[in-house]
């Protein structure tokens, strides 16, 4: 069966959000165009690399065009996105891999995320529109896009469990058995 490819050049909306209650929480990308919404799950660490790698591959568009690209050095506050993910969310696929680029003739951030895959199947390239391999969220967006993307990835991984002073677990509401206490509750 032929992979499906969803892409989405300069969507209305590409966000990270998740579902559910801290410490049950699902995480997804979701990108939306018109009334086209797809959501991809993936996990909480992936969220937040992803993030972390977008900020420095714009930091290095920046340095790397001594200020010139089209490349916000924050996120502009007019392009932030508070709302909660589009509903129904239904899962497409669960991320695996993802890659990154910048294309520098349309100066357009390029995000792909692959579903995880059975075998050790090699990933395409970035912007490969190959029939093989996993499925993919491929989206391209401006700098600024990037940005905003960045911003509120970070706040969705920062809003859940805080982390025990001591070991850096994340607490749970009725607490935790903190590995440092010896296994007695904080």
């Amino acid at each position: 069966m032929p992979r499906q490819l969803h892409l989405f050049d300069q969507p209305e909306r590409f966000v990270a959000g998740t579902v559910g209650e801290p410490g049950e929480r699902v995480f997804y990308l979701q990108a939306r165009s018109g009334d086209r919404v797809v959501s991809v799950a993936l996990e909480k660490q992936q969220v937040q690399l992803l993030a972390e790698r977008i900020d420095a591959l714009l930091d290095e568009v920046v340095r790397r065009s001594a200020g010139t690209a089209a490349v916000p050095a924050a996120a502009p506050v007019e392009g932030e996105d508070a709302a909660p993910l589009d509903v129904p969310v239904s899962e497409e696929f669960r991320v695996g891999t993802m890659a990154l680029g910048w294309n520098g003739e349309s100066e357009q951030l390029i995000v792909e995320a692959h579903a995880v895959q059975d075998d050790e199947q090699e990933v395409p390239d970035l912007e490969d529109d190959g029939d093989e391999g996993p499925d993919c969220l491929r989206v391209r967006m401006s700098g600024t896009m990037g940005r905003a993307f960045v911003k509120r990835a970070l706040l969705v991984v920062s809003a859940g469990r805080p982390p025990c002073p001591f070991c850096n677990l994340p607490l749970d509401p009725a607490g935790h058995i903190c590995p440092r206490a010896n296994g007695y509750r904080r």
